[in-house]
């Protein structure tokens, strides 16, 4: 494993005061939608009870996620990861940079909501509306996360090997994912984020 330092990913620019009541309303359908799915399961879970959870309306709900699977899989992490790779040193190879950033997106996760992240890669495994709109959630991250690479590689954001780089750290992050789901979520996940890049990085070897 490379070492690599810690990525700040919490040491944002503060928010003003209604960027703050948007992300406090962001948590707040998302909490109550984890609740829910936690008591009655994923399919019995409506729009409707989610927003009586939260204390808002159910256009409040659409407005912020277009759809139940957004509330379960999207989260906050995409534009501080985004500020991450464009604060790492000049000259570092781009996928030891993404390594830093993504194993410490998936350890403050880790740290800060393990229920939550065990519920949803559970799910994204049991439902398969879910796994699907993950596999688009990833592709739209990959897509914010090919700007600051290119910028560090000298290229355009739509520069090919720029979004095969980019695409396939993504889709890879989504196998290791699942793979923790469908062994039960006991293997330390930050380390096999590490073995992903390591595979990516270095071949599969015979």
């Amino acid at each position: 494993m490379a070492a690599t330092a810690r990525t700040p990913l919490a040491q944002q620019p503060p928010m003003g005061l209604r960027e703050r009541k948007k992300l406090k309303t962001r948590i707040a359908i998302r909490k109550a939608t984890y609740r829910l799915i936690a008591e009655q399961g994923y399919e019995a879970t409506t729009v409707e009870q989610i927003a009586a959870a939260a204390e808002v309306s159910p256009s409040t709900v659409f407005r912020y996620f277009p759809a139940k699977e957004d509330i379960v899989l999207t989260d906050e992490y995409d534009p501080a990861m985004v500020a991450a790779l464009r604060a790492r040193p000049a000259g570092e190879a781009p996928i030891a940079s993404l390594r830093a950033v993504l194993t410490e997106a998936v350890s403050s996760v880790a740290e800060h909501e393990p229920e939550e992240l065990r519920l949803r890669t559970r799910l994204m495994t049991e439902v398969p509306a879910l796994r699907a709109r993950m596999t688009e959630t990833l592709a739209e991250t990959s897509q914010m996360l090919a700007a600051p690479i290119a910028d560090r590689a000298g290229r355009e954001s739509d520069d090919l090997e720029v979004r095969v780089f980019t695409a396939a750290v993504m889709g890879a992050l989504r196998e290791t994912m699942l793979y923790w789901a469908e062994g039960g979520q006991r293997e330390d996940l930050v380390g096999l984020v590490d073995r992903t890049l390591d595979a990516l990085e270095r071949g599969l070897r015979l």
